[in-house]
């Protein structure tokens, strides 16, 4: 039924419907917020992965 997933027509018909949702004066607004938050997210995935690539590690079963 869903051979081909996301075809080009699927993509025009939800950037319709998101605009006729939100409107195109807030489009830009809502798409810097969820750029930052990427960002956000991003840096705080990085630093995760750092604390613990510097924490020792120990065995529990011993």
């Amino acid at each position: 039924m869903l051979r081909n997933g996301l075809e080009p027509w699927h993509l025009l018909i939800l950037a319709i419907v998101v605009i006729a949702l939100f409107g195109s004066k807030k489009l830009p607004d809502t798409a810097r917020a969820l750029g930052k938050s990427m960002r956000i997210l991003k840096s705080e995935a990085k630093a995760m992965k750092e604390t613990d690539a510097q924490k020792p590690r120990t065995d529990p079963h011993t």
